[in-house]
């Protein structure tokens, strides 16, 4: 008879301090309490009924085998042309351009293609929750420089004196999520000129490129010459076409860099879901699609911004993205995570704290809206606020 008994064996986790995020916590309640959700950053409209056709009919000619390990040549070929369009860069597609399996594949594809152990990474805080966890895989020491509280506009002062023999990269994000800010033209040079005398590489997180407001430019890494040499630059097609569940983005990268980050993508994701590859890749054809996001999503963040001044809520700027913060000063007491429980559960509206987005929770009486909402929702949700 067998003496074996089952056991599992105990594992050290990687990832010590992740746990059960704030997003997954406030949708559960949103959920049980039948509250209108602006928690998470996701349209609950649907995309262009063309794109779906599009997608359709590449399932319907057969190309549904595998691509590319680099992606469609058709997309990338697309995705040239629009870069050199708006930011006047031009990006080989056959060996600059990668697509990939969404924003987040994106990323953590790039720190783990070029930090090695003991390498250290400058994260900008508030930041995007998957940096730090994709930082510490890769073996990677974590450097957080906050922002400048309540403006969110980069010191770079601090970021320069964060920066030492071992730093390997720096995760730069705009338009920013969560504080809705974006670098200006001043921020990229200061940046490019603070950059120039190392060999510190840059992340660029540009997934809400295309939702920059009041008639500003996004200004791109990929407009500055020194900046783009150096640079990754990530965008999402889930985020321009409202099909963040399709999770499909690109890279744009110099030869050399997109080399060893193929060398990791290809065995990570080897390449992406091919018919909707050649879905978009139809529907670039039309640039007006994406030209107009910014009018779309300033006219949501108008009405947005117009309710929420009827509350005792402080309006922070929204320059791009699809986010609106708030200062909760006037209207409550409690922390700013108690505050969305709270906000959730009486009231109906569901809002994600701006101390989640920093690695010792800091709290700055700010949370944050996502107004990416049919206007039916959002006017459901500013009749619940009009309480406050």
């Amino acid at each position: 008879m067998s003496t074996t008994t089952e056991r599992t064996p105990v594992l050290q986790t990687k990832l010590p301090a992740v746990g059960t995020t704030i997003f997954s916590v406030m949708s559960a309640l949103a959920a049980e309490k039948g509250a209108v959700n602006l928690g998470q950053g996701f349209p609950d409209f649907d995309c262009d009924p063309m794109l779906v056709q599009a997608v359709t009919a590449a399932m319907t000619k057969g190309l549904n085998q595998y691509p590319p390990m680099a992606g469609v040549p058709a997309l990338r070929e697309a995705i040239s042309a629009k870069m050199q369009a708006m930011y006047g860069r031009t990006y080989d597609p056959y060996s600059e351009l990668t697509i990939t399996a969404g924003a987040t594949q994106a990323i953590i594809t790039a720190i783990l293609a070029v930090v090695r152990p003991g390498d250290e990474v400058i994260v900008l805080e508030p930041c995007y929750d998957s940096y730090v966890p994709n930082i510490e895989l890769a073996g990677g020491t974590v450097v957080r420089v906050p922002l400048t509280p309540r403006t969110f506009r980069p010191d770079f002062d601090r970021i320069a004196a964060a920066i030492t023999p071992r730093t390997r990269a720096i995760l730069v994000n705009t338009p920013h999520n969560p504080s809705a800010t974006v670098w200006s033209k001043q921020d990229m040079l200061r940046l490019q000129e603070l950059l120039a005398p190392t060999e510190v590489l840059v992340i660029a997180d540009e997934v809400y490129e295309h939702m920059v407001f009041d008639g500003q430019p996004h200004q791109s890494v990929a407009r500055f010459p020194a900046l783009a040499a150096r640079s990754f630059i990530v965008s999402s097609f889930g985020k321009t076409y409202h099909v963040t569940g399709w999770k499909v983005g690109y890279v744009a990268a110099p030869a050399s860099l997109m080399a060893e980050f193929r060398k990791v993508h290809q065995f990570n994701v080897f390449t992406v879901n091919t018919p909707v590859q050649h879905g978009l890749a139809a529907h670039m054809a039309d640039a007006s699609l994406y030209l107009q996001l910014p009018q779309f999503y300033q006219r949501k963040r108008d009405l947005f911004r117009t309710g929420l001044a009827r509350t005792r809520f402080k309006l922070l700027p929204s320059e791009g993205s699809f986010f609106q913060c708030v200062d909760i000063s006037d209207v409550s007491e409690l922390p700013e995570e108690d505050f969305c429980k709270w906000l959730t559960s009486e009231i109906g509206v569901a809002a994600i704290p701006l101390s989640a987005f920093y690695g010792n929770g800091f709290d700055q009486r700010v949370v944050r809206f996502c107004f990416a909402k049919k206007e039916d929702t959002l006017n459901q949700a500013l009749q619940r606020l009009a309480r406050l």
